[in-house]
């Protein structure tokens, strides 16, 4: 039986100094499930603006449906600016306010919700009383929930993040963004360390930290495992996250080991890093093809 995920949160255009591209992190989570054939679908809100018909027409080319994303009136639809001088460390400065904080808790959306196998949310999303209202009503019914913390200042606070880590089952996020946790609570830590930390805290399910170039490392009641990166040529490093979080969360509900998991994940963050944009079109098998050749290379 195909798996169902529904993503929450941003929905935007990424401007970069010569072009824009649809972005958005769990917009870019839910176009890279789809590539791997899940039945992922976004709960969000554009503006009834060009930029916004324009993005309705990309997630439909994305097979995403559309009956879940909101068009707004009063507020334009989401554009976050990019800083790419560094292409290993992409920045941005996200507009605000904007559609997307602006979601509303219209009817279907609890038992759309409900009915998810996975229910995936971010910290961004969080930043206005609107959309975190909505939020927060779904986390209430979720069956398992998958939080991207995926901090971005200055939309964030601790307060906050602690909230959205204590509602989720499974927890992705990066090395900094750990460090960041980390120093809330005074205690000089390890990267294993602060992880046990941090799953013991909010007690997860599951924990998986990436590393960029240097791969990822995932904590559960199994154990910890740790998978090296895979050397890249990098075009871009945008949504090599979130193509990591969709491609783990791929493998996890097919009951692959962790090791397993963590390798396809790590490919994938990888491949995706060998491309323009945030969101190209792949298979299982071009990642499975891209690992096989990598351990030639190796």
């Amino acid at each position: 039986m195909i798996p169902t995920i529904t993503c929450f949160g941003e929905i935007l255009w990424d401007v970069l100094p010569t072009s824009k591209q649809p972005g958005g992190a769990p917009m870019n989570v839910a176009a890279d499930l789809r590539n791997f054939g899940v039945n992922a679908q976004m709960i969000s809100r554009v503006g009834n603006d060009e930029l916004g018909q324009e993005m309705l027409k990309f997630l439909a080319q994305k097979h995403i449906p559309l009956y879940l994303v909101q068009i707004g009136e009063t507020h334009l639809t989401g554009v976050a600016k990019a800083n790419i001088s560094d292409c290993n460390e992409v920045t941005y400065k996200i507009v605000q306010p904007v559609a997307w904080d602006y979601v509303q808790l219209v009817p279907g959306l609890l038992q759309t919700v409900q009915q998810s196998d996975l229910f995936v949310y971010g910290s961004l999303a969080a930043r206005s009383p609107q959309t975190r209202e909505t939020l927060n009503a779904l986390l209430a019914v979720a069956p398992r929930k998958v939080f991207d913390v995926n901090l971005r200042a200055p939309h964030y606070d601790r307060e906050t993040v602690e909230e959205l880590l204590f509602q989720a089952h499974i927890a992705k996020l990066n090395e900094f963004e750990l460090i960041e946790l980390s120093g809330w609570y005074g205690e000089e830590n390890d990267l294993h360390g602060a992880m046990h930390q941090l799953r013991d805290r909010y007690q997860l399910e599951t924990l998986c930290v990436t590393l960029g170039e240097a791969g990822a490392v995932l904590l559960d009641d199994t154990g910890l495992y740790s998978q090296v990166g895979f050397p890249v040529k990098v075009a871009d490093t945008i949504g090599s996250g979130d193509a990591f979080l969709a491609a783990f969360l791929y493998k996890k509900l097919r009951g692959e080991s962790p090791k397993k998991v963590l390798e396809f994940a790590c490919a994938t963050g990888a491949y995706v890093a060998t491309k323009q944009g945030a969101t190209p079109n792949f298979s299982e098998n071009t990642i499975q093809a891209f690992i096989e050749q990598a351990a030639q290379v190796a």
